[in-house]
């Protein structure tokens, strides 16, 4: 098996995986401390906020204030989503150590989400990839629905490997390829990453998956098979896409780091004190725990102490 022998977890529930809650506005302490303790868990690379239009996004409104509240571990990447130049502004200020941009493989996905084409949005990106630059800022680009949308059905791995090879001539150093509406099985996924490979060096992708139809960990252990060795994962299974009907969250990052440690694979993560973090935050949130290995796991304690 073509296995790497360690994978780095890109930690997305605090931006990814909070944007999209309901209700009321999550408080910055709380934003701050599940960042402190998902660095204190041994997560390195931690998207921490968006800087968009609170008018848009009004769970990341306060984006500047978790920025400079966190406590800065050495090591740990803390980075944010900016789709603009004013967003870029933001996480220079915030000190974000990296920016991440987003594009989609689907002209009607992206239409619906940004309301531009995809060419579009690239060329919106063009000025903030330079800016980001001039600023020493390395930048992570973000292609959703590759592998089927819900507007356009399923994406030709062809229109993926085009937006993720454009994204990466422009200057992304990381392509993080999203199945935003978790539609995808093994089998695609393989042949998605075959076609962008092609064009983009896989030391250079990553992979981003929710678990709509609980293909999530197969479909990460056929990249993992490819030789992909950076996934995408959020806390207890948060996030989900309002622009998705029936998405369901993000992979959780302790089903992940459960799968890597069965298969021998290193993350530097240690998975009691994730899932420590996991059972707080979802009781903050007051909401049940996507992560099967964190209801496992707790279960287990609450029989050894009874």
């Amino acid at each position: 098996m073509n296995l790497p022998n360690s994978v780095r977890i890109v930690e997305v529930g605090p931006r990814d995986g909070l944007q999209n809650e309901k209700g009321e506005f999550i408080s910055t302490e709380v934003k701050v401390e599940l960042i402190n303790s998902l660095a204190d868990a041994g997560l390195t690379h931690i998207e921490a906020a968006s800087f968009v239009s609170p008018k848009w996004v009004p769970q990341m409104a306060d984006a500047t204030e978790v920025m400079s509240g966190i406590e800065r571990k050495k090591g740990v990447t803390y980075s944010a989503l900016t789709p603009n130049l004013i967003g870029l502004e933001g996480a220079i200020s915030g000190r974000a150590n990296e920016i991440a941009v987003f594009s989609a493989a689907s002209e009607a996905f992206t239409e619906k989400n940004i309301n531009c084409s995809i060419s579009e949005s690239l060329e919106r990106f063009k000025p903030v990839m330079s800016a980001a630059e001039k600023a020493g800022i390395p930048v992570r680009g973000y292609v959703s629905t590759v592998i089927g949308c819900p507007y356009a059905g399923d994406i030709d791995p062809e229109a993926v490997a085009k937006v993720a090879e454009a994204m990466y001539k422009m200057g992304c150093y990381e392509i993080s390829l999203g199945d935003t509406v978790g539609v995808g099985t093994p089998l695609k996924v393989k042949r998605m990453l075959a076609a962008v490979s092609a064009l983009v060096p896989k030391e250079r992708l990553a992979v981003h998956f929710h678990d709509t139809y609980g293909q999530a960990l197969a479909n990460i252990y056929a990249a993992l098979e490819e030789g992909i060795a950076v996934i995408d994962s959020s806390v207890a299974g948060l996030g989900g896409c309002p622009y998705a009907k029936g998405a369901s969250g993000n992979v959780a990052t302790e089903d992940v780091v459960y799968l890597l440690e069965g298969l021998g694979i290193s993350s530097g993560i240690n998975l009691d004190a994730l899932v420590r973090t996991s059972h707080w935050i979802t009781e903050k949130l007051d909401k049940k725990n996507n992560s099967k290995v964190a209801l496992a796991m707790g279960a287990n304690r609450s029989q050894l102490e009874k």
